[in-house]
C-alpha cells in the first residue's frame, strides 16, 4: 500500500528493487520447490469468502482454487488459478519489487476471484452453448484479441476489473457481468438500470435461478500451470517479466518540455523523490482508466521518471498536488495514444533538408 508522506515527505527514498538478503536467497530457488500452499494463508480466508458469497447468491457449486502462474481458468475447465506469489508475503514483496507493480491486496484478490468464478460457473454449466447466452453476450468462438480497443464508458458493458475488461471477449463480458452481479452491495439494479448491460445482469440472475442448485455438467479439474510444475527459478521467472527502462520505449525528447511544464521550479528538492513514492499509485490509477497493460505502463512510467531524474527537475512542497495531477494526465494521454495509435507519441515525417 502506498503511504501518504508526512512531515518528512521529501526525504530521500530507497531505489526500487530493494530486496533483503533472505529475499535474494530465494531468487535461486525453483518455484516448484518453495512448498507453497493455499492452506493457512490469507488466500484461504478470501476463498472462503467467495464460496460464502456464491452460497448466499443461490449457487451450490464451489469452484476449486489452486496456485498457478497467473490468474485464470483453463479453457472450459471450472477451476480457478491464483498467482503463486499471493500465497506468501515475502513472495508478494518480491513481486512488487521486481515488477514495479505491487501485488494485489485483499480487495483486488476478491475482485479477481469473483471474475474467475464467473468463468467457472459458465464452464461448469456450459452456459456459453445456449442460444440465449450467445444472443446476449456474443459468440463464444470469437477469437481473443489481446490488444483490444475498448469503447470507454460504454453502457453496454459492466465495469469491474480496470480497463473496461468486459469488452475484450464475450467470455470476459459474462465473467465481468457475473462478478458485478455477485459483489455484495453492488446495487447493480440501480446502477445499470436503463442500459444494455442491465439485460446481461438479468440473464445472470435468471441462469442462477435455473441451475444454481443443480450439479455441474462439467467436472473436469485439469489444471493449467499449477505451481508444482513451475520449474523456473524466481530469478528466471522475473527475468521474463522485467520492466523496460532507460531508452527502451524511445520516447521523443519533446516530452522533456512537458515534464518541465509540470515541474517549472528551479528551487526545492528533486522531484524524483516525490514521484518514486507515488509511482505505484500513478500506474494503478492510469491502468484503471485506460486498461493499458500494467507492465507496459510500468515501463512508460519508469522512463518518464528517469527523464525527471536526468533533467534534475525540482519542486516545492506546495506544488505536490498540481505535480501529481500533471503527471497523471501526461501518463494517461500517452497511454490513450498508445491504445488507439499503437504509439505513445505519433511520429511525424522528418522535415525536408533546406537546399543550399
Amino acid at each position: 500500500m502506498t503511504r501518504e508522506m508526512g512531515g518528512a515527505e521529501f526525504h530521500e527514498t530507497p531505489e526500487r528493487y530493494e530486496l533483503s538478503l533472505e529475499e535474494r536467497s530465494l531468487l535461486t530457488r525453483r518455484i516448484s520447490e518453495l512448498s507453497l500452499s493455499i492452506a493457512g494463508t490469507r488466500l484461504e480466508s478470501l476463498i472462503h469468502q467467495l464460496h460464502a458469497q456464491l452460497r448466499h447468491a443461490g449457487i451450490s457449486y464451489q469452484p476449486r482454487c489452486y496456485l498457478a502462474d497467473v490468474w485464470g481458468c483453463p479453457q472450459d475447465v471450472p477451476v480457478i488459478g491464483i498467482p503463486f506469489y499471493l500465497a506468501d508475503p515475502t513472495l508478494s514483496h518480491i513481486e512488487g519489487e521486481l515488477t514495479g507493480i505491487e501485488a494485489e491486496n485483499d480487495v483486488e484478490i476478491l475482485m479477481y476471484l469473483r471474475h474467475e468464478a464467473g468463468h467457472a460457473f459458465n464452464y461448469a454449466y456450459r452456459l456459453h452453448t445456449e442460444t440465449e447466452w450467445r444472443e446476449v453476450f456474443g459468440p463464444y468462438s470469437r477469437p481473443y484479441i489481446e490488444d483490444y480497443k475498448p469503447d470507454p464508458f460504454s453502457d453496454a458493458f459492466v465495469r469491474h476489473i480496470p480497463g473496461w475488461y468486459a469488452q475484450k471477449h464475450p467470455d470476459e463480458d459474462f465473467a465481468e457481468t457475473f462478478a458485478v452481479w455477485l459483489t455484495p452491495g453492488s446495487n447493480w439494479r440501480e446502477q445499470y438500470a436503463g442500459t444494455p448491460a442491465f439485460a446481461k445482469l438479468l440473464y445472470v440472475e435468471d441462469a442462477v435461478h435455473r441451475i444454481g442448485k443443480l450439479p455441474p455438467l462439467v467436472t473436469d479439474q485439469t489444471l493449467d500451470g499449477p505451481v508444482e510444475q513451475l520449474q523456473a527459478t524466481l530469478a528466471e521467472w522475473y527475468g521474463t517479466h522485467e520492466d523496460t527502462t532507460g531508452d527502451g520505449l524511445a520516447l521523443p525528447r519533446v516530452l522533456n518540455i512537458d515534464l518541465r511544464t509540470i515541474f517549472p521550479s528551479a528551487e526545492g528538492v528533486p522531484a524524483i523523490h516525490f514521484l518514486r513514492r507515488r509511482r505505484s499509485h500513478l500506474i494503478r490509477t492510469v491502468n484503471y482508466w485506460t486498461g493499458l497493460d500494467l507492465e507496459l505502463l510500468s515501463s512508460l512510467t519508469n522512463e518518464l521518471l528517469e527523464r525527471v531524474r536526468l533533467l534534475d527537475l525540482r519542486m516545492l512542497p506546495r506544488d505536490r498536488d498540481a505535480a501529481l495531477i500533471g503527471m497523471s494526465i501526461l501518463i494517461t494521454t500517452l497511454a490513450m495514444n498508445y491504445r488507439y495509435t499503437d504509439q505513445f507519441v505519433r511520429r511525424s515525417s522528418p522535415a525536408p533538408t533546406p537546399k543550399e
